[in-house]
């Protein structure tokens, strides 16, 4: 039985303590830690956990904590992943790895002297059948060679008064470069980003086009303010053919001459499902040391903030922007999930 410590008892954190306690057989919750005690006396109480903490760095190192989930604040992920390493325990951290590339290549550092796969970064939507399918049809030769992919993240309003379009780009996109680079197989070269107007104060869509090192176009729309709905949709276009992700509706209504379906208030339930097999395969990366085959890795993470480093400085300056990573260290290069 693995003992699991949950780190940040927020919105993140509940959901995993949910998942754990109840799609998880093989884990026990053994900590939920949050710097609110109540917080996570809450959490604790209402998904079984063994016990409560409000020390992160202090739980890591507990020796009845055999894995972690990371669910804390973005600024905490790369110091306690690094913890992590330094207790020899296995973590799944929820993007972004951090926010600097140069944090994210301390953590890879860590990582490689630790001699041993230790973090698994929260890239769900690699677990998402969409995805699932859309790269098998790729993989599978169905669609011919992939030209180009379409994606927009559309949510119903941002999260706080103050959210910019480069916050867009950082703090949203990051799942786009992610999950395209998977489906792909390949790495982005270049950025544009632009957004139109908007009649009121609100943050406008962000829109960005990106060139692969495989010649293939991206779009990537960021609409934080759709109000609508999440919806979040992709296609991918081949020589031979294309393939579309579906909204995903169980039920259609049809009542006063019209026909309608729902659409989530946000990510939670519609990506539901890829957590539970993110957090699955997670669970067996913690038992057997085996680094599951299609979950991001370090170097995933530092690859997302160094596009989305770039896209933020194409918006600023208003022109393309070239994405330049450092060579990827052998140590992340058995790593099946993205192209060598």
């Amino acid at each position: 039985m693995i003992r699991l410590a949950i780190i940040g008892a927020g919105l993140m954190g509940e959901d995993h303590a949910k998942i754990v306690a109840e799609d998880l057989p093989g884990a026990t919750l053994q900590v939920v830690c949050d710097m609110s005690g109540e917080r996570a006396a809450m959490v604790a109480e209402r998904y079984g956990a063994e016990s409560v903490a409000t020390d992160a760095e202090a739980t890591i190192r507990r020796d009845d904590v055999d894995a972690v989930v990371i669910a804390s604040p973005d600024f905490t992920h790369a110091p306690l992943t690094m913890a992590c390493i330094a207790a020899g325990k296995r973590v799944l951290c929820e993007k972004p790895l951090s926010q600097s590339p140069a944090e994210c290549e301390a953590v890879m550092k860590a990582e490689q002297a630790a001699g041993a796969r230790f973090v698994m970064l929260g890239f769900m939507r690699r677990y998402d059948q969409s995805y699932v399918e859309m790269r098998r049809a790729l993989v599978e030769g169905k669609i011919g060679r992939p030209l180009m992919m379409h994606n927009f993240h559309r949510n119903v309003e941002t999260p706080a008064t103050d959210f910019t379009g480069a916050m867009a780009i950082t703090n949203s996109a990051p799942h786009e470069f992610d999950v395209v680079r998977h489906v792909l197989g390949t790495e982005f070269i270049s950025v544009t980003a632009h957004q139109p107007r908007r009649s009121d104060d609100r943050v406008a869509p962000v829109v960005m086009v990106l060139e692969t090192g495989d010649g293939q176009l991206v779009t990537i729309e960021i609409n934080n303010n759709a109000d609508y709905g999440y919806d979040v949709r992709a296609e991918l276009v081949g020589e031979a053919g294309s393939i579309a992700m579906n909204n995903v509706a169980y039920t259609r209504t049809d009542m006063k001459l019209a026909a309608s379906t729902s659409y989530d208030a946000d990510w939670r339930g519609r990506y539901h499902e890829a957590y539970v097999r993110q957090n699955r395969d997670f669970l067996r990366f913690a038992e057997t040391g085996h680094f599951p085959e299609i979950a991001s890795d370090s170097w995933d993470g530092y690859c997302a903030t160094v596009v989305a480093e770039a896209g933020a400085a194409a918006l600023s300056a208003g022109r393309k922007q070239p994405v330049t990573m450092m060579d990827k260290p052998e140590f992340y290069q058995g790593h099946k999930g993205v192209a060598a």
